[in-house]
């Protein structure tokens, strides 16, 4: 385990090296099963090529049946009568092709099977007299056995091998990545700790002032201040999740229509200021399965993006179906150009707004999508036939997880 990695990392680290080993095993097994079946592929054709070769030759050639090469025996059939050659195993003679050859003249191999080995037969008529060439295989499987095993020994040397390079070159590889990722989480969980003592103070000095406002005007104003504070920690809370992969995301049933609902209530003062009219549609609640509060932020991204181009108004609507529940976010302004509608959520994708006045986009948009991902849902982008931008983001409700 190197300096700066955790427990939970160094075995995250393992079972990373262990998977590109076994998929190093796996490529090399493939690897060796095709170029096996290709050996054996052809070392069973050059063999077929050698035993028709030698059969041919020996019925052609040879006129005597006690003069045949080694394991080869000879049958030949002159006027009725049948002169086999010596040590012919039983059962090995193809009298039948012998007979059908002797009829219509037609040359014939066969195969034959018998309790003590394999044998192929070339049958053929030379002149007034059938040959028939008796060829046994036991060479030939042998060979093919040895072959095998070899195979067999060499590609589970080589598995094995292939495993243990992948699992070492696999950890190599990830170690400097492990300990840049160990840093990053040290980072944001430090950045984090550091948030949380401001958050705590400034929260706590919104409900002392929450109390002394109790009577007075600006009573809504700092029931606000101090709903601001504890989203600000929810949110802190979330980004640490959200920074460590390591950990699963809980996810309940969480209304849209109501985190919408307080995201814009949120936005208001905002689009206020702006000269904005901000258009919540009437809608049914809308549960979907995920993390309230990440889903907040994605939400007031949508809804930030639109306040900061539209030109009066923005208006906000939530679809619930059966299976999904779909957001939109539609303003007035300029629209989307073309040509960064591709990596629209991408990282730091931006037009050039000082250049031709249309929108620009940083973080908001990509941290959209990675939160809808993270829920299972999609998020798009279209221009609206009568101008502005239709932002749209859609959730599975979750129904089957309940």
């Amino acid at each position: 385990m190197s300096h700066g990695t955790s427990v939970p990392e160094a075995r995250l680290l393992r079972r990373t090296a262990l998977a590109a080993g076994l998929q190093s095993a796996l490529a090399v097994a493939i690897t060796v099963g095709v170029l096996c079946g290709v050996s054996v592929l052809m070392v069973l054709r050059s063999q077929e090529a050698e035993q028709s070769t030698m059969l041919t030759t020996t019925v052609e050639r040879t006129d005597d049946v006690t003069d045949p090469p080694a394991g080869v025996w000879l049958a030949i059939e002159r006027g009725g009568r049948l002169d086999i050659g010596p040590g012919l195993p039983p059962g090995a003679l193809d009298r039948g092709a012998i007979a059908a050859t002797e009829a219509d003249g037609a040359s014939r191999t066969s195969d034959i099977s018998v309790q003590h080995g394999e044998y192929r037969t070339l049958t053929q008529r030379r002149g007034d007299e059938v040959v028939q060439a008796v060829l046994d295989l036991r060479p030939a499987h042998v060979e093919r056995g040895r072959l095998l095993k070899a195979l067999l020994v060499t590609g589970t040397v080589g598995l094995v091998l292939a495993a243990a390079a992948g699992v070492w070159s696999g950890r190599r590889a990830l170690v400097p990545l492990a300990t840049a990722l160990s840093l990053q989480r040290r980072f944001v969980a430090d950045a984090g700790h550091e948030l949380r003592t401001p958050l705590t103070l400034l929260s706590t000095r919104a409900q002392l002032l929450q109390r002394h406002a109790a009577n007075t005007p600006l009573k809504s104003e700092v029931d606000e201040l101090v709903s601001d504070t504890r989203q600000l920690t929810d949110i802190l809370e979330d980004l640490l999740l959200a920074a460590d992969p390591r950990q699963d995301h809980p996810h309940e049933r969480v209304d849209l229509t109501s985190v919408v609902r307080d995201a814009v209530s949120a936005a208001r003062p905002a689009a206020t200021e702006q000269g904005v009219d901000l258009d919540l549609a009437d809608s049914a609640p809308a549960p979907v399965a995920g993390a309230a509060v990440a889903l907040r932020r994605a939400v007031t991204a949508l809804l930030d993006n639109a306040l900061r181009h539209a030109r009066s108004s923005v208006t906000i609507a939530v679809h619930p179906s059966a299976k999904h529940v779909t957001l939109t976010v539609t303003d007035d302004g300029p629209g989307i150009d073309p040509a960064i509608m591709p990596t629209l959520f991408a990282r730091f994708a931006s037009g050039p707004a000082e250049v031709t006045g249309r929108r620009r986009y940083g973080l908001g948009l990509a941290l959209v999508s990675e939160i809808t991902a993270r829920h299972g849902g999609t998020v798009s982008a279209q221009n609206a036939p009568t101008g502005g931008a239709v932002l749209r983001l859609t959730l599975p409700t979750g129904a089957d997880q309940r």
